[in-house]
């Protein structure tokens, strides 16, 4: 599954997270995260609407060559709803063993989250490499600056509240992905994010 996360991952620094914004919204950002160079996006599953939104993205992406990840799994069960819906991983706002292991059983890679040391250690006991760091505008780059030291292995999305303002200080610090959203219906930040995809 780390294998899986790090190709998947491989070739931009960026991602789109579409929260609740229905199925043609969903669809139209996920078109611009596309065309701009962003290779993965995550639609969250939390209702029924966002389930009809993961499957119209997915489909899409499948046309593409794209993946689509559903978000804010935090239970078994939506683990088989998120596959069937065409969701090629899995991401949870928390960290839950339980949770990573269902995921497991079912052959599909998970993306949980973590804010402490604790979790972070929990995590790579449960022999994960690749993490989500939630919410990272709270933790902070410095956040990642110290958590490098005891764990250099640790591959971090950091997730909450990124924008172009602020994508490059956290790629700066060593995140290997930042976690954008509504910054892709501003055209003004579009323009900076697609310099950032452009290295």
């Amino acid at each position: 599954m780390t294998d899986w996360f790090e190709e998947a991952f491989a070739g931009a620094p960026l991602m789109a997270i579409l929260r609740g914004m229905g199925v043609e919204r969903s669809v139209a950002l996920s078109t611009t995260a596309w065309d701009l160079g962003i290779d993965s996006v995550e639609v969250p599953l939390q209702t029924p609407d966002d389930e009809r939104a993961l499957r119209e993205v997915a489909r899409l992406a499948d046309e593409r060559g794209k993946i689509v990840g559903a978000g804010t799994i935090v239970s078994a069960r939506q683990i088989e709803i998120a596959q069937a819906a065409g969701a090629r991983y899995l991401v949870s706002p928390g960290l839950d063993p339980d949770l990573v292991r269902a995921a497991r059983a079912r052959d599909i890679p998970i993306l949980p989250g973590v804010a402490t040391p604790s979790e972070v250690q929990q995590a790579l006991g449960l022999g994960l490499t690749w993490l989500k760091a939630f919410p990272a505008q709270w933790l902070g780059t410095g956040w990642f600056q110290h958590i490098r030291g005891p764990f250099p292995q640790v591959r971090f999305v950091a997730t909450g509240g990124l924008d172009a303002a602020n994508v490059r200080d956290f790629l700066a610090v060593g995140v290997r992905v930042a976690a954008v959203g509504s910054a892709l219906e501003d055209p003004a930040q579009l323009e900076q994010l697609a310099a950032v995809l452009a290295g």
